[in-house]
């Protein structure tokens, strides 16, 4: 039997090309499992293969546990009574009977032939698995096998991945028998059939496909630094060279389009915008809404957002069929692109120097045309004209230095007693609405100045609400009610 055993493990390691130890592990659960049968399914069993002379020695074993956490007769002991056998035994140790060597039988024999083989073969499926990943092939080549509700089974070698119905281009008519290429978008290792899940519309296919075409990407003269896509419709990529004398717009057009055109036939008729990246985050706005022709931007770091000016001719083309083109734009930038009219802009400065004007007049005690002249002298919050350097503030030809220093004055306190207030406010404030992920104190105090002082009062509120009440962006009140309310539905 010993050697029987070992010129079995041999001969399965080999076939299956998985290491000895696995099908030692396997042989080693299916005795286990044999062993079980034969004396209690309860049990717990484990088996002990010497690798050197193919014996094996069987043991059955009870976890000792708390006196009253004692339920499984079958494979646990009571703390108290283990200690009786095993006086320095701790609860999580286990205690062991080895058993005689039981004769398996046919029915036995053909149990642990199952389980053996089930475990190579999840061993052999993790090792081709382990083989590919190691590849790092991020784009799969391969052929449909067969469609299954709708999601593709594509064969690439040894493996099998599923391209899902929502990771198809859009119209896209895919048969058994055709040739896909497709980025590798996840692992599933849990997964019991294909464990690679394809995409052919997230925005890195595109990436890899331009770095199959452009020879200069590999060699790092051209980086592609991002994407975004309206799958099967249009895509923007924004390039960068590395290297001055490289035109990186051409390189990836190719000559009369050769390049460019090899990734549109296989994306199914996309067509590509390619875009010049640039560290300014403006000018590369800029670049990203083309064809249209930006006037002006005014870039918000706090709310990351700009506010694109387009003539009134120009803001169709800007927006694109169903906003695409402005959406691809914020998309491929990482930016809220906010697109106006000359018009519309001229009107959104008006009303937002008319509310600074109001607030420097209210809070620093000051007339219209003192209020004017920090707004044309570009102050908009009474933090700046606390705290911007004295130097700066001199420079203002109509103020002295003492008006420069009264006014200074004036906002420090007016900024220490709103500090103070919100401090006693938030004090207030339920400890359970302060510890929500994404609020602050300086949201907390806003709250509880309009009577929000808890975490039900916050999930009452409707987004608008929030926003109208606090100034922040529709967005960020969505996530905080949504927190606020989760508590409901546990």
């Amino acid at each position: 039997m010993s050697r029987e055993t070992l010129l079995l493990v041999d001969v399965l390691a080999r076939e299956k090309n998985v290491p000895k130890d696995i099908v030692f592990g396997a042989l080693e659960l299916a005795l286990a499992s044999a062993s079980k049968k034969r004396i209690d399914d309860e049990a717990d069993v484990r088996v002990v293969v010497n690798r050197e002379s193919g014996d094996f020695e069987t043991f059955r074993r009870w976890e000792v546990v708390a006196d009253e956490d004692y339920l499984i007769e079958a494979r646990q002991v009571p703390l108290s009574e283990a200690r009786n056998q095993d006086p320095d035994v701790e609860v999580g140790d286990f205690l062991e009977e080895a058993l005689e060597p039981i004769d398996f039988g046919r029915i036995g024999a053909q149990a642990a032939k199952q389980v053996i083989l089930q475990k190579i073969r999840d061993a052999e499926r993790e090792q081709i698995l382990s083989d590919f990943l190691e590849r790092k092939e991020h784009l799969v080549n391969g052929t449909i096998k067969r469609m299954e509700r709708g999601n593709a089974i594509v064969e690439a070698g040894k493996i099998e991945a599923v391209l899902p119905r929502d990771q198809m281009i859009p119209r896209e008519n895919l048969r058994v028998g055709d040739r896909v290429k497709a980025f590798l978008l996840r692992v599933d290792r849990a997964a019991r059939g294909p464990q690679l899940i394809l995409s052919r519309t997230a925005p890195e296919f595109i990436i890899k496909l331009f770095e199959m075409e452009v020879p200069e990407v590999e060699d790092g003269l051209l980086e592609i630094k991002a994407a975004a896509r309206d799958p099967g419709v249009r895509a923007k990529i924004a390039v960068k060279s590395n290297d001055q004398r490289i035109d990186p717009i051409g390189t990836c057009v190719g000559m009369r389009g050769m390049r460019v055109n090899a990734v549109t036939n296989e994306l199914g008729g996309e067509r590509v915008d390619i875009v010049l990246w640039s560290a300014d985050p403006a000018q590369f706005v800029v670049g990203a809404l083309a064809p249209a022709e930006v006037l002006s931007v005014v870039v918000d770091e706090d709310k990351h957002s700009m506010d694109v000016v387009v003539d009134e001719s120009n803001l169709a083309v800007a927006i694109g069929r169903g906003g695409q083109n402005v959406r691809l734009a914020s998309e491929l930038s990482g930016w809220t692109i906010n697109l106006m009219t000359e018009e519309e802009s001229q009107t959104r400065l008006e009303a937002e120097s008319a509310a600074v004007r109001v607030l420097f007049m209210e809070k620093l005690d000051v007339d219209e045309e003192v209020a004017n002249i920090l707004i044309e002298e570009g102050f908009s919050t009474l933090e700046e004209v606390a705290y911007v350097p004295l130097h700066e503030m001199m420079e203002i030809e109509s103020f002295d230095e003492a008006t420069v220093q009264e006014l200074r004055e004036r906002a420090r306190n007016v900024l220490l007693t709103e500090a103070i207030a919100t401090e006693e406010q938030i004090g207030e404030v339920s400890e359970d609405m302060l510890s929500l992920a994404g609020m602050d104190k300086q949201l907390a105090g806003k709250l509880a100045a309009n009577g929000i002082k808890t975490r039900d009062e916050l999930a009452d509120l409707a987004i608008d609400e929030l926003t109208e009440m606090t100034g922040i962006d529709a967005e960020r009140a969505k996530e905080l009610i949504t927190t606020a309310r989760a508590h409901w539905f546990e």
